[in-house]
């Protein structure tokens, strides 16, 4: 668990940082529900970042955090998260956990929580571990807490394997990003026999997964 900073002027930066985000990235662009406002509100992004990125930790941008990983900007993930409609009743599995930011902020909002980040080096960044935190893929029948109420991608996928349907219940929910000729889009879905059929939202800049390309194959 992470110490609470000590009250000083640059705390104070962050804070206000924080509220300017919230007014003016995420109300403007139509993310104005209470409950997530207030949750946003309660994380200090900037201990999510590293050290060099904290002065644009609330910046509309992505964040590099190495490895060839970015950090999704804070309208991306707050829109996953409006789309996703968490409700307390949710088991939820979060896959690309990265620094944490996202499943510290979700975690308050559901009833469990599972994060899986494949980079280890990546999650150790995390200062607190909101949610049961795992490490490597999906593959070979992972089933730590399934079947989930709610799946999240916190970044875009040119496919979604069949082994995270598999980790659904019937039913159940999923937001993620896409990706198709370099666009990529924020998508919703539900668990449909042993897939997900998933309908995109609206374009928004994510950051690519290289971990769900697609295969590569024949073009003409």
């Amino acid at each position: 668990m992470a110490s609470a900073a000590a009250p000083t002027a640059q705390t104070g930066d962050f804070a206000r940082a924080r509220r300017a985000m919230i007014d003016s990235q995420l109300r403007t662009s139509g993310i104005n529900e209470p409950y997530l406002l207030d949750a946003i509100a309660r994380v200090p992004r900037e201990d999510f970042v590293p050290a060099s990125a904290r002065a644009v930790a609330y910046n509309d941008r992505q964040i590099p955090l190495g490895g060839g990983r970015v950090m999704t900007a804070p309208l991306s993930q707050a829109r996953l998260l409006l789309e996703a409609k968490p409700a307390l009743t949710d088991k939820v599995l979060l896959i690309g956990g990265g620094s944490g930011y996202l499943a510290a902020v979700l975690a308050p909002l559901v009833a469990s929580l599972d994060v899986v980040e494949s980079d280890d080096a990546l999650a150790a960044m995390a200062p607190v571990k909101a949610g049961d935190w795992h490490s490597g893929d999906l593959a070979g029948g992972w089933k730590k807490g399934a079947p989930y109420d709610l799946v999240i991608i916190d970044g875009a996928a040119e496919q979604v394997p069949p082994a995270i349907a598999k980790q659904m219940a019937e039913d159940g929910r999923m937001v993620t990003g896409t990706v198709t000729r370099g666009v990529t889009r924020i998508a919703v879905g539900r668990r449909v026999d042993n897939s997900v059929v998933l309908d995109d939202v609206a374009d928004i800049s994510m950051p690519v997964l290289a971990e769900f390309a697609a295969p590569k194959g024949w073009s003409f």
